[in-house]
């Protein structure tokens, strides 16, 4: 009669796994080296020893000596659709997300593993399936690679369908090994690991020593004991059936950025000690029905979070280099390479900066180079793995646009050094033109809607358009517009209503369409509120050597920009002649006589308010406003002078500055309670 297995424990997984680890090297050394250091009867007798705890827990890794497995290659990876998405989690690189998200609820703290993430099937206590993550809703097929990996369970005692998710990884000093041979070029751990599980031929894979290590239960969770809401006690009883999972830490509510900071050096104290490749760590609530009530976006559970240590890089090949001229003449780089993903995003295209830039990265065609999503937003060249054969042929000596001759200029850098941009000094290049009267119509300026880029382009070209006022004199070409193809009588009118509409403006639009350097919503509307909407006053002050430095936030940079610019003739003539073109209304953020009594009365009348982060009830603009018509300043940088820092979601570093510096910070809703009624 067969003995009944009984349910396994974390000391006979461990002894498992230790027997196994044990046994293999014997095996290594008596048929690989032909040095046995123990002799036939203690390898028997440990043999025997694993034989018997494998029958009685029913945990069989796949590396087992006990097993004589036959390696199938197979001719494709079939497709898996996943009935539960394989979603990501949200990144950040602030620590104070990580303490935002603690105050909630009980959370486990985790290493974020470094390799290739797969999910594992299991019925009746058997391996039936594995398959990678892809792109969340489909994977790919590996299942005949899994037992070849180093740890996984190919049987385990619990009988019911079990479906967990973890990372198939190779160790750092796995990898050292491999990348030090001669027969091997390697340029990760990550890549080698994916790579691996993803070969056809089992036989090839064995020798990458992958390991899985599991993180997650998908299916089956009600099976693994009585607590089964919380994800460690989840992870523990995975543990007792012989998997080996990622390290963590359980973390109560509340908790210091100090304290915070010494559990994730801890975590990679021990990724460090356990050889274990990582990238970041993972906070995710340890309560799984409390997860269930955060749901999801299309991209990833609002349960958890990823602290990236730092910003991924990817190899990819550079091709060629895109040159466009701007509205101040700057011709921009922009590096073309083949498309690779970063955090889950296409990504083929990053900008070059200029040209010191370009000569230090020693660019040319078909190098290979690493790229990054700095901040895990801005797409940006990192090194450059082919160095020495600089092209200095990628810098065009003619305007791509209206090809007159290309002038290149240098002004100080940091440290010391010169750096170098290219211009197109011809005033009337097409896309010059083209960008400052896209710039002018935009939102932010005159707000003029109906008129695409497209549209201004061909305006430009037919010569309707040569200066801003053309714009509110297009009465002129009425009968040639309208014969423009996709046009028409209705367009036309439509577009005319939306011109008519602008006319009726404001101060800080004004401002910010006559595109001087750095002068965008912000600093205009401190200009507003400065000059009382007065452009004469402004004007004057600008023409006069006015030290702009007065006003918060304004430095040397900006002043000295405010006054080359009116000194200019051309754009002294602009700024009032096309004046004539408006109606300019008092600025909406003006204190009226109907509110002064109570913004007199506010808290933040004469403060200096910074806004960081997503807000609920405002856009970037409305806060901004809204901080106006109570008495204050809103700023765009957080410095000693702030008062105020109203912080929404993931507020970056600006809150960190705030903490540095001891500045008060406030919730929206905390804002929003102390304004008077």
């Amino acid at each position: 009669m067969q003995k009944k297995q009984v349910k396994p424990d974390s000391a006979s997984a461990q002894r498992i796994a230790e027997l196994v680890s044990t046994l293999n090297r014997y095996r290594h050394e008596y048929y690989n080296l032909a040095k046995p250091s123990v002799s036939d009867a203690v390898y028997d007798r440990l043999f025997d020893e694993l034989a018997a705890l494998e029958h009685k827990t029913g945990i069989v890794l796949s590396n087992s000596p006990t097993q004589t497995v036959g390696y199938t290659p197979v001719s494709a990876l079939r497709k898996v659709k996943h009935t539960t998405p394989l979603l990501s989690l949200d990144k950040t690189k602030q620590v104070d997300d990580l303490i935002s998200m603690i105050a909630a609820a009980p959370a486990l703290l985790m290493l974020k593993l470094d390799g290739l993430t797969i999910k594992l099937c299991y019925e009746n206590g058997v391996l039936v399936e594995a398959s990678t993550r892809g792109d969340g809703e489909t994977g790919e097929d590996v299942t005949h690679n899994v037992p070849v990996f180093c740890n996984v369970p190919l049987k385990i005692p619990n009988k019911k369908r079990l479906v967990i998710t973890g990372e198939g990884l190779i160790h750092t000093d796995d990898f050292e090994q491999m990348k030090d041979s001669e027969d091997k070029d390697i340029k990760n751990a990550r890549n080698l690991a994916a790579g691996s599980i993803r070969l056809l031929d089992p036989s090839v894979c064995k020798d990458r020593c992958v390991y899985f290590y599991a993180f997650n239960v998908i299916e089956g969770m009600d099976t693994l004991g009585v607590n089964a809401d919380s994800r460690r006690w989840l992870l523990e009883d995975l543990d007792a059936l012989g998997f080996e999972t990622c390290p963590f830490i359980r973390l109560e509510k509340n908790m210091s950025p100090a304290e915070m900071e010494n559990k994730i050096q801890h975590l990679r104290s021990t990724a460090n000690i356990e050889k274990l490749p990582i990238d970041g760590i993972v906070l995710r609530y340890d309560s799984i029905s409390f997860s269930k009530t955060l749901g999801r976006t299309g991209h990833h559970y609002k349960d958890g979070i990823a602290f990236k240590f730092e910003d991924d890089m990817v190899e990819t090949v550079f091709r060629s280099i895109e040159w466009t001229p701007n509205r101040s003449g700057e011709i921009a780089p922009v590096a073309l390479f083949d498309p690779v993903e970063i955090d889950g995003c296409t990504v083929s295209r990053a900008s070059l900066h200029n040209l010191s830039f370009i000569k230090d990265l020693e660019l040319h065609p078909g190098c290979r180079i690493l790229v990054s999503k700095r901040n895990m937003i801005i797409p940006h060249i990192e090194d450059n793995l082919d160095r020495g054969r600089y092209a200095p042929s990628l810098i065009p000596k003619r305007c791509p646009c209206c090809g007159k001759a290309t002038r290149i200029y240098a002004r100080s850098g940091g440290k010391g050094g010169q750096v170098a941009t290219l211009h197109c000094d011809n005033p009337d290049c097409g896309n010059q033109t083209l960008r400052k009267f896209v710039h002018f119509v935009g939102k932010k300026a005159m707000d003029i809607s109906g008129i695409s880029e497209a549209i201004l382009d061909k305006f430009i070209s037919e010569g309707f358009l040569t200066t801003y006022q053309d714009l509110y004199h297009l009465d002129r070409y009425r009968n040639q517009i309208i014969r423009i193809e996709g046009f028409g009588v209705k367009s036309y009118e439509k577009l005319q209503k939306s011109i008519n509409t602008s006319r009726k403006t404001t101060f800080a639009r004004y401002l910010v369409a006559m595109d001087i350097p750095m002068i965008g919503r912000t600093a205009s509307r401190a200009l507003d509120n400065y000059f009382d909407s007065s452009l004469d006053d402004f004007e004057k002050a600008a023409t006069s050597g006015f030290d702009f430095t007065v006003l918060p936030d304004f430095g040397a940079t900006l002043s000295g920009n405010i006054h080359d610019w009116f000194h200019m003739p051309e754009n002294l003539e602009l700024w009032r002649t096309l004046r004539g073109e408006f109606t300019f209304e008092n600025k909406k953020e003006s204190i009226t006589m109907e509110n002064k009594n109570s913004v007199t009365y506010s808290p933040f009348y004469g403060c200096t308010i910074v806004a960081t982060g997503k807000l609920e009830h405002f856009t970037r603009d409305g806060i901004n406003s809204k901080i106006i018509s109570l008495g204050a300043t809103a700023g765009s940088s957080v410095t000693r002078k702030t008062s105020y820092l109203i912080c929404g979601e993931k507020p970056g570093s600006k809150l960190t500055k705030a903490r540095e510096l001891g500045i008060p910070v406030l919730t929206e809703q905390e804002f929003l309670d102390m304004i008077p009624a």
